[in-house]
């Protein structure tokens, strides 16, 4: 059984794409050649990428598909035959599945005599299986962007394709695209690799691409990075790289063939804030920033080569030189920006466009303020430590450092060039250093999370700042309309509310979702913006919205099962912090033996209260329990109001875990009653009082979970009863 191999060979692929493309089209192919069943499943596959190259094979195919058999009928066997000769009828049935009229058989079927015949499709061969889906993959292969380079007529991907190896074995595959053919033949690196090597078979490809100058295993580069960073940071005593995750994704996919430098700075410049060196030498020059013990900034850097070794220096001298001039551009227009204080910067936001119909920066900072003292007060009143004054000073400033000349160079300190220069200005003259301080904090925090992966802000005055300046902006796009939809958000909307929705979880702020979201709206009544607002149905989309993202962070982040995460939610997505203890406390007692038939019992209630409702059946206003004649039942509606002020008086302090406890210790009496009472009995009366007892039950006990939407092991009772 041979393997396939396919190489899709580029010009340099841009980092932030080719993971995700690389990792798509080879599961797209994967897919493809196992369409349509019972095509064999492949044994194993691979997939590997270079800034040049987009590599996969899949181990163990077959020649070729399996035959198909399969058992057609058609016409009625009077309208195919007239005595002993076939009619057009049976002509035409025997033309269209390839088999001779003397094949045809007669099928008696409970409507009549038909037509019927075996027909078998023979399988392709596999070298025709994977052709036809590799050249669809390769036109429909989606890019966030792509090129042409044969005439806007012609085919597009993300750069122009150079070369494309397929084999199946030691065969090639005739694979055409971009008016290239495929052959055997690859290329190494482009400056210490030969131009054009021959891959005899698949399983060669790596070592033929190694002694061609290219590791094309993505994640055999990663190891040979971190173990070069490694060895060239220890030549420092007591340094170490500053570990950086998506610093080292991105080199990955950058290189073919690794290697690391080290390089040096002035010390002087360690007089700048670290957060300004780190960003100048990671996102602009991707460059490893190293430390001491302690974590304090070396003047040193490390950055990774696509090449084999600069033994000369002559690569180290020019990445020294760029870095300093960009170190000496940060320090003057640091020291240029402290002419102006943030104070004084206020009104300079008037000229900064927020987004073309919500105004300015200046009308953001006036509403995110009068938001944030609302969500403060909010805070404050639920007994929470937080000082509104902090963050009615931080909101004023917080958007200021957008005016800096720093900031326009480098707009990836947003934020935190704000709290820097809140930490070395004068704010007010009285203003104590504590105060300072907290403020400073907020202002550097108020774009946080920027991802799940990301930490919240430090304080719970930075929290704060952060939810309003995050709500605001939601509340203004969903209200011009601007809603993401698919794999669109141009306004990264979901990453602001997945940050709305972390911050308020981890610092337990005692905030709801829809009330934070209207405050949010009720901020552009009267404003210019306010007359372009387009949805009318802005509290159901933006609570539509955000009851994804929560679901996303509970699943996602927390780990919760999807059935629990669907049960809480289903009773309330608005208090986030509420949801997530739900959550916690429905995870740890779902096991048990009695939870699990409480929530099979109440699956069924819901089925016979739906049922009920869709036949129309009365259900009684509320359950009269002195009309109920079985003892099981008495003994149910009895369990009733003693439970219901026990889980009542658990809920109220979040005793959750307790909660459910009580619940199910129903499980006794719930399954004596389904065992012995018929719930649809003839007695309208009767049935109406049942049915409320069902009602009564689903209602009080569903207020931690809907128990229905837990996903059980044990086999589910009827929902007839």
């Amino acid at each position: 059984m041979p393997d396939f191999l396919l190489e899709i060979g580029c010009e340099e692929i841009p980092a932030r794409m080719i993971e995700a493309g690389a990792k798509e089209f080879a599961n797209n192919v994967a897919l493809g050649v196992q369409q349509p069943p019972p095509y064999p499943i492949i044994e194993e596959s691979s997939v590997w990428w270079t800034p040049r190259r987009i590599s996969l094979c899949l181990h163990g195919l077959p020649d070729q598909e399996p035959d198909v058999e399969s058992r057609e009928v058609g016409p009625s066997w009077n309208v195919a035959f007239k005595g002993e000769e076939p009619t057009a009828a049976a002509l035409a049935f025997a033309k269209k599945h390839g088999v001779s009229i003397s094949a045809l058989v007669k099928v008696s079927t409970p409507k009549g005599e038909y037509v019927g015949a075996k027909v078998v499709r023979r399988g392709r061969a596999t070298v025709d299986v994977v052709k036809g889906v590799v050249e669809t993959e390769l036109a429909e292969l989606h890019w966030p962007k792509t090129m042409y380079w044969r005439g806007k007529a012609a085919e597009r991907f993300v750069r122009p394709v150079r070369w494309i190896v397929a084999l199946l074995g030691d065969e090639i595959v005739p694979i055409e695209f971009a008016g290239l053919k495929a052959s055997r033949s690859t290329r190494g690196h482009r400056f210490i690799g030969p131009r054009n090597v021959d891959i005899q078979n698949p399983s060669g490809y790596e070592e033929v691409l190694r002694s061609s100058g290219v590791l094309a295993n993505p994640y055999e580069r990663e190891q040979v990075i971190r173990k070069a960073l490694d060895a060239a940071a220890r030549t420092i005593p007591g340094a170490r790289w500053r570990e950086d995750k998506a610093l080292v994704a991105t080199v990955v996919n950058l290189t073919e063939f690794p290697s690391v430098i080290l390089g040096g700075f002035d010390a002087e410049f360690l007089d700048l804030p670290e957060e300004v060196l780190v960003t100048v030498m990671r996102d602009h020059q991707k460059y490893f920033a190293i430390e001491d013990a302690n974590g304090k900034l070396l003047p040193h850097f490390l950055t990774v080569l696509n090449t084999d070794s600069d033994a000369e220096g002559l690569i180290r001298h020019g990445n020294e030189r760029v870095l300093r001039a960009r170190f000496n551009d940060a320090r003057f227009f640091w020291q240029t920006d402290q002419k102006l204080t943030l104070r004084q910067r206020v009104d300079l936001l008037r000229s900064v466009t927020f987004q073309k119909d919500l105004g300015s920066y200046y009308e953001k900072t006036l509403r995110v303020q009068r938001l944030a003292s609302s969500l403060a007060e909010t805070v404050k009143q639920s007994g929470m430590a937080v000082r509104p004054g902090i963050i009615h000073k931080a909101a004023l400033l917080a958007k200021t450092d957008l005016t800096t000349e720093l900031v326009k160079e480098f707009t990836e300190l947003q934020g935190i060039v704000g709290g820097l220069y809140a930490q070395v200005q004068q704010l007010d003259e009285e203003m104590k250093p504590d105060v300072q301080a907290l403020i400073s904090q907020a202002i550097y925090d108020h774009y946080k999370p920027e991802s799940m992966e990301d930490g919240v802000p430090e304080t719970v005055e930075g929290a704060v700042l952060s939810i309003a300046d995050k709500a605001d902006s939601i509340a203004g796009m969903f209200a011009l309309g601007l809603i993401p939809s698919g794999s669109k958000d141009p306004f990264a909307l979901r990453r602001q509310a997945n940050g709305i929705v972390k911050t308020i979880a981890e610092h337990r702020l005692p905030l709801h979702l829809s009330e934070v979201m209207a405050d949010a709206r009720s901020r552009y009544e009267g404003s210019d913006a306010e007359k372009k607002f387009t949805n009318a149905k802005y509290a159901d989309s933006v609570r539509g919205f955000f009851r994804e993202r929560l679901e996303f962070y509970l699943k996602d982040i927390r780990g919760y099962a999807y059935d629990v995460v669907n049960a809480v939610l289903a009773v309330d997505s608005d208090d986030l912090v509420d949801a997530a203890a739900r959550a916690e406390a429905v995870s740890e007692v779902r096991s048990s033996v009695d939870f699990e038939s409480i929530s099979i019992a109440f699956k069924r209630m819901k089925n016979i209260l739906r049922q009920a409702s869709e036949k129309t059946n009365v259900i009684a206003m509320r359950m009269d329990a002195n009309s109920l004649r079985e003892d099981p039942e008495k003994e149910l509606a009895a369990l009733i109001p003693q439970t219901v002020e026990t889980v009542e008086r658990l809920r109220s302090t979040h005793d959750y875990n307790d909660a459910l406890l009580e619940i199910a210790k129903l499980r006794p009496a719930i399954d004596k009653f389904f065992d012995h009472v018929m719930v649809m009995v003839d007695d309208d009366n009767l049935r109406a009082n049942r049915l409320a007892l069902l009602q009564t039950l689903v209602k009080e006990f569903s207020t931690i979970a809907d128990f229905s939407e837990i996903v059980t092991e044990g086999k589910e009772a009827s929902t007839q009863s």
